[in-house]
């Protein structure tokens, strides 16, 4: 059983000064797999002051330097990538596939911003003035359980590319990955302070790095409700915030769509990460007189998929990360029943053998109405709702029918009609007859998905303010 008693501030392993405990359990079993002493407001008050203090002479370095630490930090990361991925497995339940495409993404993110550093001006002229892009400061980065080390690391190379340092909290639920990631950070020897790890309790750490003044800027991920509260400490201080949150994904399948492409398209798209992942597209728009040809090719597709165990490669849904999760689906399931909703395939319970783990059965309701829970509220898990529409009008408006915006997803054989429909579309990312994820491109959502954007040039910026230097001008 592994014991994780350290924080990571000002360039060394620390023990923490926390003494709260919680349990590491494997979702694929429920066995307990570890221990970590999760840190208090001191370890996090240590790590912001060390974190300030690295910045003045961070925000000083020069391009090529930070193009190097970005290197490093690469290395560092495939150095450690087949633990991180056994890791990712073990601890958070993800498939052989996914483990593998998170890791690997979190360690080339680092060479994108290298990359992207060699064509950024950070001094520049606008009319008769001079622009410079200066670093915030501190940069807080808060992430979820779901993608770890990709969603620390995107937001992290933006940071270091930047000339800013950092406090990183990631969730408690991902102790073992934060401990591989965080000795691969301290393996690329940036200098003291400008990385710092804790891991503890959101209401302890988030209260406080969303509330200090030496805090600049905030880069979460998590759900709308915990990002209101974030941005409502944060503006006491002015702080800048990148809020990466929760959606309720549209897919619209046309009517000249290849039905058999569109549907496998549309499973992907709600399973990918076992449903786990706040991209996903849990909500199918079918065009009314389609419907009878797409429910058996719904429940043939997703009976056919394999739901175990997440060592196996062959597993497409592994188990749920952890017994509230389980529950929480569960609920959801239940509740689409109680209103009314058919079950195409699924259901409650879990599936024959899998009783030991935190396992549900990829479920699909068709008759679904808007004003279902299932249809507005985000579940989280491998739920599908189908929709029907009549009018190209109507499947806009119905997409549009949501709090969220942060992705949306068109099947068409007519692309120039899906792009049409696209810029109609609220939502961050429109991907046509497509579930690629384009990280050069800005990632983030319209309403109450978000605010701001990171990845690319946009998560670049989002780390620089603006200053303007105006000379005198002689006529």
């Amino acid at each position: 059983m592994q014991i994780i008693d350290q924080q990571y501030i000002n360039g060394r392993l620390v023990k923490s000064a926390g003494r709260h405990k919680v349990e590491i359990i494997n979702p694929a079993n429920g066995e307990i797999i570890g221990e970590s002493v999760l840190g208090n407001e001191q370890d996090v008050l240590m790590a912001i002051a060390a974190a300030k203090e690295a910045f003045p002479a961070f925000a000083a370095s020069t391009v090529a330097e930070r193009q190097e630490y970005l290197q490093q930090l690469h290395d560092a990361i495939i150095e450690r990538i087949d633990e991180l991925k056994k890791a990712t497995i073990l601890e958070y339940g993800a498939t052989v596939q996914r483990a593998e495409w998170s890791n690997r993404y979190a360690a080339e993110i680092f060479l994108q911003f290298k990359d992207l550093l060699s064509d950024y001006n950070f001094e520049r002229s606008i009319g008769q003035s001079q622009l410079v892009m200066t670093p915030l400061g501190v940069t807080a980065i808060m992430t979820a359980w779901n993608s770890n080390s990709g969603s620390i690391c995107v937001k992290l190379a933006a940071a270091i590319a930047a000339g800013c340092t950092t406090v990183i909290k990631p969730s408690e639920f991902s102790c073992l990955q934060s401990k591989i990631l965080t000795e691969a950070f301290d393996a690329a020897a940036l200098p003291a302070g400008v990385i710092n790890v804790v891991n503890g309790y959101g209401d302890v750490m988030g209260s406080v790095l969303s509330t200090h003044q030496d805090i600049a800027k905030i880069c979460f991920t998590g759900s709308s409700v915990v990002g209101k509260i974030i941005a409502k400490n944060a503006v006491d201080t002015m702080k800048r915030l990148t809020l990466e949150l929760s959606g309720k994904s549209p897919n619209i399948i046309l009517d000249d769509a290849d039905l058999d492409k569109a549907v496998t398209l549309a499973i992907n798209a709600c399973f990918q990460n076992s449903g786990q992942a706040c991209v996903a597209g849990s909500r199918l728009l079918v065009p009314e007189h389609l419907l009878e040809r797409v429910k058996p090719l719904l429940k043939e597709k997703v009976a056919g998929l394999k739901v175990g165990l997440p060592t196996d490669p062959e597993t497409y849904i592994g188990p749920m990360a952890s017994q509230k999760q389980y529950d929480r689906i569960q609920h959801y399931i239940q509740s689409g029943i109680a209103s009314g909703a058919e079950v195409l395939v699924g259901g409650t319970g879990k599936p024959e053998g899998l009783e030991n783990g935190f396992f549900v059965k990829p479920t699909v309701f068709i008759n679904s109405t808007a004003d279902m829970p299932i249809v507005k509220e985000e579940i989280f898990g491998p739920v599908l709702s189908v929709l029907t529409y009549e009018t190209e009008e109507a499947a806009i408006a119905m997409a549009n029918d949501t709090v969220y915006g942060l992705q949306a997803y068109i099947s068409s054989s007519d692309i120039e009609r899906a792009r049409k429909m696209a810029k109609q579309i609220n939502a961050g990312r429109v991907l046509i007859n497509t579930l690629w994820h384009d990280a050069d491109t800005p990632f983030g959502g319209f309403k109450q998905s978000g605010i701001g954007r990171e990845g690319g040039i946009f998560g670049l910026e989002a780390q620089l303010e603006p200053k303007v230097i105006v000379k005198e001008v002689i006529p």
